[in-house]
């Protein structure tokens, strides 16, 4: 209904009538269930009839109807906008609310839901998220069919925040405050107005004669698919700019033709929101898969570093990141592991290199500098983070650590080839720090993905970083010690061409600022000089000093600023628009060769401020210094340059952050055509774990045999306890085998484990259900070539299976094991897991993926089942309904007239046992029975019966926990195990027994009364008259004991039951008398005293209440039940009247302690390091906990002696437990009880 599926009300209605069908069919006929469905059904009808008469009435009103259409047209849409003021006036009552005296708002903390990452345990309370925005939204949406919709929205948001926040808190106060004025408006407006937008659609249609509109309600998967995309849409990064514009559409092929020869599939997100409108996807993959591509095609046709590559991989962390989140609601389907470490993989490569600086640098931009090729080691295949991008995009990483590792080989490559104190150094240990940390959030520190990269942390890099360092600056300061000694050699050389000059009458008069063509220069203002070459472009330089000779000639000296083409670069690195570096060069010139003023700024300000009075192409700016001894950059941390007189202004809008290509970078077309191919021959394959074969030392190993923990075999890496495929003949499927030992001898490998088989494989019955890909541990252990090996598997157990996964195993491949199967006992048991081994440290370990919500494993039916209906439909498909007909009579009366002596209570004495009984005419059935089943059976005598009644009590002896069921299992195998000669003696004396049991039923059916008459006349007893509702005055029932009352007798099984005795033979008048405790018709059980006729039994011999009331002989008359009634024509043996009054039994009463120890036996979790769950029980409140009147009448009351102060028992109850959790808690602390 809330999908609307349903296109007419017949098709509601024959849902609702296969549900009640379904019920009916499935339980007894005088259960509740049943009933219940019966009522509801009936119901169900009846309304059907109403609504049919409906439609009668209103098809003779259609014209009419439709002939007012006009008419009414303006009173709707009256009435609509009356509804949604209403709304609105509802809305702005809780949004307008402030508190008294202070005038805060009190809608405040409820406009919007509240964070997912600031408050993740929120959404695993609050299953239902509702806030403020979402209802105005509706509101504007018209989504509310009327006010009673909007007020059930409120109403939630305000369950919600109580349940949420703790009683007294300042939002808790809030609710009730809101809450309370919403009720009061709600009262102030008054009774909503009937709307005739509410009525159904089909009594629409019907009144006026058009189509009905499409739902407004949104799809769960439409909820998710519009969530998806708006996320990517209105992405913006801190500066406010919305990314996604770039690629809400393409530009057509006139504009650009080299795209659509590049782009295969070319896609934006107009096209993807235009097959979201018209309902193209089917689930949330198919959307982020066209979302994926359309980044794909911008990171393939974009230069790796370029503005809309950025963003691009921004947009896909941000699509990533939401699908992550929207998939904590998924159902119990197996998620696809592979594709979730792809992602995985994917958003930490994304969110690597696009981490940014303060400036919004980004760090990885310095390391394109780092060649592919490690100069170290030149037999190393080539790598560099395009490489490694490459790879992610084409899913060749099925691993976290083989990942990391190559990340890590980059990044440490960086380090080892340059300075400590260089830039790309302090980039790549931000980085490795970076994805260390972005590493641990993706796995959860091992929760999500348990990997073997986890055991590298930020205290391993930072070791290995001091480490490097020290190695590399004693060498460092070396350098710079030689670079000082050159620098002061050039000084001095300078010094004593000055002091020269000095002597030779120059003297200079220095000054802050001076005068050249009508413009003043100061101290720190920078200039451009004339170039050395008429081609180049003008120097930049920072005046740092200024003074004048005894010429009259002006100098300046300052430091120079080197633009990008002047340094020494490699042709991939990247530059700021209008960057230069400061350079180690300084130098003097005369102030004759300025050209003019410009202005060089720090990084930090260079995007918010503006220098007044200068135009843009005059403005630089400048994030790090060039060494030209040593070809290097280096970030500069501090601006030391002399303050400027420059006045800045703060930009209107910030400029954005963007980087150029190098002017010295080839083209496009030569690097595309050249790179691609040769990566390609790198990253064509899946990229393994690198592995080596790891020997091991065994105690008890055998001579000539070298062990090992991991091996690899035929291009199959193999480690003890993997699970493998065996190859198998004669076998449908593959064997199961797991690896325990594997050694190598004679250059033949070979390996020792347990076998695991299939449910066909084992015996058991027919109607036993398997869950798909079970299999069962066997006591088969076998030593196997490794040629038999066919393929790797994973055999989990059941808690594991429905956690977690291995990451390289395929689905298909991944089995179920909770039990063994025990070959001699054809049984199933199950078991605690198997053996774990502690391998070497140079094993590599499964990396292992859990799930954020446990899966469901689904059963099937065992696999004999259709061989066992194939087997009895090929045996009876040539039988005439009638010869079936015949063949079930036969059935039914084969067992007829015939009992087992010594061995079974015959049918007939249970059903003469029965309760008191008035006389009627020859009964047919008994209650709950068929015509069949209530008739007197007789039972076959057979060698199998004779042989399971003797093996059965042994049995179970041996087995007391085994089930009915499963002891007669037993005693079949046992009985097809026999030997033919004791089998043929065990018929040779169930044939005496059949004939000794048939002469003594023709016996006493000559002796036997007529049918009807209670074996108490027979045996001379008669019960007493009781009280209504009595069956004692001596003994109140207990419960349990009309169990057997209540039900009909047990039919005869083959084999006996156990503990009774066979009465079959012995003559009427020896027959034992019941208990005068049992209720009557209770049958006599094992342990349980009785009174024997004439003081025979254990109540005669020195019993003083031996002889009970209402007992008398067998040769004795009885005495009418009461006064006056008399005897007619009384025989020798009485046959008592029947009662006016029958007391009823009592009623069942439970057992409430042995309720509680089951539940507690099956609350025992031998993980649990405790034995009860006491962190469900600490977090229960009273206020939480409603009790019905039965549960309060349960209440262990008699603990207290009253309730005290408090006003009811359970509030009592619940005091006396805060006491006892206190107490407990002191007694911790004080005693100090953990370490005890």
């Amino acid at each position: 209904m809330k999908n609307n599926e349903y296109e007419s009300v017949e098709q509601m209605d024959a849902d609702l009538n296969l549900m009640f069908e379904n019920a009916k069919r499935y339980n007894v006929s005088n259960s509740h269930i049943y009933k219940r469905a019966l009522k509801l059904q009936h119901i169900l009808q009846l309304k059907r009839k109403e609504l049919g008469r409906r439609e009668d009435e209103d098809g003779d009103s259609m014209l009419s109807s439709t002939l007012s259409d006009g008419s009414t047209t303006k009173r709707k849409s009256y009435k609509k906008n009356t509804k949604k003021n209403r709304l609105k006036s509802l809305y702005q009552a809780v949004t307008e609310a402030r508190e008294l005296g202070t005038g805060r708002r009190l809608c405040d903390l409820f406009m919007v839901k509240p964070s997912k990452k600031d408050y993740p345990d929120y959404y695993k309370i609050i299953l239902e998220p509702m806030d403020l925005r979402t209802i105005e939204h509706n509101i504007r949406a018209d989504r509310y069919a009327n006010e009673d919709a909007m007020v059930e929205d409120m109403k939630l948001m305000f369950r919600n925040a109580r349940h949420y926040n703790e009683e007294g808190s300042q939002v808790y106060n809030d609710t009730n405050t809101l809450e309370k004025i919403m009720r009061e408006k709600k009262r102030e407006l008054g009774p909503a107005p009937e709307d005739e937008d509410i009525i159904s659609p089909k009594l629409k249609i019907r009144k006026s004669g058009i189509s009905p509109k499409k739902s407004k309600y949104l799809t769960p998967l439409q909820q998710k698919l519009n969530e998806l995309y708006e996320a990517v849409k209105n992405y913006t990064d801190k500066r406010g700019r919305r990314l996604s514009t770039i690629f809400l559409r393409l530009p057509s092929r006139s504009e650009l033709p080299d795209y659509y020869l590049a782009i295969k599939r070319p896609i934006d997100m107009e096209r993807v929101k235009s097959h979201m409108l018209a309902n193209k996807y089917q689930d949330v993959d198919a959307l982020v898969e066209d979302l994926v591509l359309m980044f794909n095609n911008a990171c393939t046709y974009n230069e790796p570093e370029s503005l809309i590559y950025k963003d691009a991989l921004v947009l896909h962390k941000v699509l990533l990141e939401t699908r992550r989140d929207l998939e904590g609601g998924d159902d119990s389907n197996v998620p696809d592991v592979p594709r979730l470490i792809q992602d995985l993989i994917r958003s930490l490569f994304v969110s690597v290199l696009g981490h940014q600086d303060d400036e919004g640098r980004c760090y990885s931009d310095s390391l394109a500098e780092v060649a592919a090729e490690d100069p170290a080691n030149p037999d190393r295949p080539r790598l560099n983070f395009e490489i490694v991008r490459a790879n992610v995009e084409k899913g060749c990483y099925k691993r976290l650590d083989v990942f990391q590792d190559h990340m890590f080989e980059v990044l440490e490559k960086a380090r080892r080839m340059h300075r400590t104190d260089s830039e790309i150094f302090e980039d790549a240990v931000e980085l490795q720090h970076f994805l260390i940390r972005i590493r641990d959030e993706l796995c959860k520190n091992g929760e999500i993905l348990l990997s073997p990269a986890l055991s590298y942390t930020s205290k391993h890099l930072h070791s290995d970083v001091e480490k490097e360092k020290k190695e590399k600056l004693p060498k460092e300061f070396e350098e710079d010690k030689l670079k000082r000694e050159e620098e002061k050699k050039e000084a001095e050389k300078s010094e004593e061409s000055s002091a020269g000059t000095w002597q030779g009458g120059l003297q200079r008069t220095y000054s802050q600022d001076c005068s050249f063509r009508d413009r003043m220069y100061h101290v720190g203002d920078y200039v451009y000089v004339e170039p050395a070459e008429a081609n180049l472009q003008p120097h930049i330089v920072c005046i740092e000093r200024l003074w004048q000779d005894d010429t009259g000639e002006k100098w300046l000296y300052g430091c120079w600023f080197y633009r990008p083409n002047e340094t020494f670069h490699l042709a991939t690195r990247k530059f700021l628009e209008k960057e230069v570096f400061k350079s180690d060069y300084y130098n003097k010139i005369p102030v004759n060769k300025i050209l003019g003023k410009c202005v060089v700024m720090f990084v930090k300000e260079y995007f918010k401020l503006s220098p007044e009075g200068f135009r843009p192409e005059d403005v630089f700016v400048c994030e790090s210094r060039y060494s030209a001894k040593t070809k290097s950059f280096k970030k500069i941390k501090m601006w030391t340059m002399p303050l400027s007189s420059v006045k800045f202004i703060p930009r209107d809008v910030p400029l954005p952050v963007v980087r150029v290509a190098s002017m010295f970078a080839p083209k496009p077309e030569s690097e595309k055509a050249a790179e691609p191919t040769e990566d390609n021959k790198i990253v064509a394959s899946v990229i393994d774990k690198e592995k080596e074969d790891v020997p091991v030392e065994m105690s008890n190993g055998e001579p000539g045999c070298q062990y090992y923990d991991q091996l690899c075999y035929n291009d199959m890496w193999l480690k003890v306890g993997d699970c493998v495929y065996i190859r198998s003949h004669g076998l449908v499927r593959h064997r199961v085998g797991r690896i325990e030992k594997m050694w190598v001898r004679d250059g033949a490998a070979y390996f020792f484990g347990p076998i695991f088989i299939y449910p066909e494989e084992t015996e058991h019955e027919p109607t036993k259900m398997f869950y798909k890909k079970e299999v069962f541990l066997s006591n088969l252990e076998e030593s196997c070539p490794m040629t038999c090996i066919t393929g790797k598997c994973a055999v989990s157990s059941f808690k594991d299976y429905l956690s977690c996964r291995p990451t390289e195993v395929p689905e298909d491949d991944v089995l179920l094991c909770e039990s063994r199967y025990i070959e001699s006992e054809k049984q199933m048991k199950k078991f605690k897991g198997l053996k774990r081994f502690s391998l070497s440290a140079k094993v590599v370990e499964d990396e292992i993926y859990y799930f954020r919500k446990l899966i469901v494993p689904q059963k099937e039916p065992s696999p004999l089942l259709d061989k066992k209906i194939e087997e009895l439909e090929a045996k009876f498909a040539d039988m005439t309904d009638e010869e079936l007909e015949d063949l079930g009579d036969d059935d039914g009366d084969g067992l007829d007239g015939q009992g087992m002596s010594q061995l079974q209570t015959p049918l007939h004495s249970d059903l003469e046992m029965l309760s008191y009984t008035p006389i009627q005419s020859t009964p047919k059935s008994f209650k709950g029975l068929s015509k069949k089943e209530g008739a007197k059976r007789k039972i076959n005598m057979s060698g199998y019966i004779l042989f399971s009644s003797e093996m059965r009590a042994v049995i179970k002896a041996q087995h007391p926990d085994f089930s009915f069921g499963e002891l007669s299992r037993l005693v079949g195998t046992e009985w097809r195990n026999l030997e033919s000669a004791k089998k043929a003696e065990y018929e040779e004396r169930a044939a005496k027994v059949a004939e000794q049991q048939e002469r003594e039923r023709a016996a006493q059916q000559q002796n036997s009364p007529r049918a009807g008459t209670p074996i108490g006349a027979l045996m001379g007893v008669v019960p007493p008259p009781s009280p209504m509702g009595m069956l004692n005055h001596s003994m109140t029932p207990m419960a349990g004991m009309m169990g057997s009352l209540l039900r009909p007798p047990m039919l005869p099984l083959p084999g006996p039951i156990d503990g009774f005795v066979s009465m079959a033979g012995i003559p009427p008048h020896l027959l034992p008398v019941l208990h005068r405790h049992l209720p009557s018709g209770m049958y006599s059980f094992p342990g349980m005293p009785y009174l024997g006729m004439n003081g025979m039994g254990p109540g005669s011999a020195g019993n003083p209440y031996g002889a009970q009331t209402g007992m008398i002989g067998a040769n004795q008359q009885a005495p009418p039940p009461y006064p006056g009634q008399g005897q007619v024509g009384q025989p020798s043996l009485q046959q008592p009247s029947t009662p006016i009054f029958v007391a009823p039994p009592p009623k069942p009463q439970r057992l409430l302690h042995s309720e509680a120890y089951l539940r507690y036996m099956e609350g025992l979790n031998a993980e649990s390091s405790t034995v009860s769950k006491w962190d469900q029980t600490l977090s229960a409140r009273r206020k939480d906990v409603r009790l019905t009147k039965e549960q309060e009448s349960r209440l262990p009351s008699h603990w207290l002696k009253s309730k005290g102060a408090h006003s009811t028992m359970a509030d009592a109850l619940w005091r006396l437990r805060d006491l006892m959790l206190r107490d407990t808690l002191n007694i911790r602390q004080t005693y100090n009880i953990q370490n005890i």
